[in-house]
């Protein structure tokens, strides 16, 4: 399998036999990929606590659910907001864009200024993170889909049920891992 030179703004799927738990059926989102590693967040983990638990001046401007969202097993104690914001459109105060509509934004900053160009946003808990080869390694054994990302992905409604909808909509033999059981052993 040939990796290619920047895997930033795809999505990485589990595979069902992924046996690491902290990425059982987990979409993640890659912010940046590159020679010295890979930093995505996960986009399918919600947590039990409203984002004014932690950033009370963000809970009105995330996009339902308004809950944190647990983007990784590293940095739990970091909050890093992830926003989409169209191609091409002028970025407001505090957002850097990283890869098309995918941007980060400064979470100390007013989140008044994103309104009218942000399309969506979602605070995650920590984030994942792979040394550099890392992932290409998780790749060649197999443990990963890599797949095109939709900005809908990052502020889905429905995060319980994105992994099952990120397969299925790319058709063919990928919809029908989709309908796989949750334990792979009985599929």
């Amino acid at each position: 399998m040939t990796v290619p030179t920047t895997l930033s703004g795809q999505l990485l799927v589990a595979k069902p036999r992924l046996g690491d738990p902290n990425f059982h059926r987990t979409v993640a989102l890659l912010l940046d990929h590159g020679d010295d590693g890979t930093f995505g967040v996960v986009l399918n983990r919600p947590v039990d606590v409203d984002v004014e638990v932690v950033l009370p001046a963000w809970q009105q401007a995330v996009t339902p659910p308004s809950v944190l969202f647990q983007g990784g097993p590293v940095g739990l104690d970091t909050a890093i907001g992830v926003v989409t914001v169209p191609v091409g459109a002028a970025l407001p105060p505090a957002v850097d864009r990283l890869v098309g509509p995918f941007c980060l934004v400064d979470l100390d900053s007013e989140p008044a200024h994103l309104s009218g160009v942000v399309t969506g946003l979602r605070v995650f808990a920590g984030h994942s993170g792979w040394g550099a080869g890392q992932l290409e390694e998780e790749l060649e054994e197999g443990a990963w889909f890599v797949l095109p990302a939709l900005p809908s992905d990052v502020v889905t409604r429905d995060p319980a049920t994105l992994w099952r909808h990120v397969l299925r909509r790319q058709g063919g033999d990928l919809a029908i891992v989709s309908t796989f059981a949750e334990d792979a052993r009985l599929n």
